[in-house]
């Protein structure tokens, strides 16, 4: 028997590679219903080979579902999950809005699948930040060995992770500059293509973005409280796949070496690192793949313990659409969606 699903949010970039991943996972669906806003409805997506026309949330009856994943604003979520989950199903949210909720487990299936129990206080589980999410995955198995003392992130932001209006401004634009035509910028605040945008998010009183801001506290949610870490966002002119450069300093010894060994034996990680001119891992390079990548793992020669590594990963899929999956996959390995399911 399978599980009923409803995926919220179903025509957006996020939605619909929830689609094509529960296919391609092959997760036991029984029953796939696309839901989104009125201004949506019978709108057609795609799951496998069958085509399905989106239903309006407002009537929707979620009482006859075991799981829900939502690709929906953090405004909407807000709205929307507690009304859900009250009606029975599991809700996996990808918004910011119940990221840091201490009644809300937040959730890389890789680093921290103990928590996933906790959904049952408000039925709902935060998925993290897409830059958040490849992180911590390469972050945790290190922190496991040598205790991290502090992470200095640089990330390289793909457009797509500002939505389909971001990825049509830089081809949009970037046509535009070969056509001498205008590139006056929309969705960013500054032209994209053939340019870098220091800020991602909305400025804190601090001078940080709450981007940034949601990736140190995210990492300490689901790593360690303790983990000092600062972040600088970028949005580059790549339409996906995000990069970060992270400098991490150790409480206690270890080597490029042993970090290149603890990194290819955990889960979800995959090395590519050779010191070669092609020997690392680009945001092309992952795009479509399930892994977090890891590249340029080298000694930071500055401090006693410290490593500089290169993190990429598709933020379509692990940043997004695959962790969702991955959670319910958990629920479903854990015994907790059979336990809903048969309620």
């Amino acid at each position: 028997m399978g599980y009923r699903v409803a995926v919220v949010g179903a025509t957006g970039n996020v939605g619909r590679e929830m689609l094509n991943i529960l296919e391609e996972v092959k997760f036991p669906v029984d029953e796939l219903h696309a839901v989104a806003s009125r201004k949506s409805i019978g709108v057609e997506v795609s799951f496998g080979d069958k085509i399905l026309k989106c239903k309006d949330v407002e009537t929707f009856d979620f009482s006859r579902i075991d799981i829900v994943l939502m690709s929906v604003s953090g405004a909407f979520s807000k709205e929307w999950s507690p009304k859900i989950a009250r009606q029975g199903p599991v809700v996996i949210d990808n918004s910011s809005a119940w990221r840091m909720d201490p009644d809300v487990p937040l959730i890389v299936p890789e680093v921290n699948p103990e928590a996933a129990d906790g959904f049952r206080k408000k039925g709902i589980i935060a998925n993290p930040n897409c830059s958040t999410a490849q992180l911590v995955v390469a972050l945790k198995p290190l922190h496991d060995e040598a205790g991290i003392k502090r992470v200095v992130v640089s990330t390289y932001q793909s457009v797509s992770g500002a939505g389909k209006e971001g990825m049509d401004e830089l081809w949009d634009q970037t046509k535009a500059i070969y056509m001498l035509g205008p590139t006056a910028p929309k969705k960013f605040p500054k032209q994209i293509a053939f340019n870098v945008i220091p800020y991602i998010g909305v400025f804190k009183d601090d001078g940080y973005t709450d981007e940034e801001q949601k990736m140190w506290n995210e990492t300490h949610k689901i790593i360690d409280p303790a983990i000092k870490l600062t972040v600088t966002c970028v949005r580059v002119p790549v339409m996906v796949g995000h990069s970060e450069a992270v400098n991490i300093e150790f409480e206690n010894p270890i080597d490029e070496d042993e970090a290149r060994e603890i990194l290819r034996n955990s889960p979800g990680i995959s090395v590519i690192d050779k010191r070669d001119e092609t020997g690392y891992i680009t945001p092309k390079e992952a795009q479509g793949e399930f892994e977090v990548f890891v590249s340029r793992i080298r000694n930071d020669l500055t401090v006693e313990h410290g490593l500089n590594i290169w993190v990429v990963s598709d933020n379509l899929r692990k940043g997004a659409a695959l962790n969702a999956v991955q959670i319910a996959e958990l629920l479903h390995e854990q015994g907790l969606l059979r336990e809903k399911a048969l309620t």
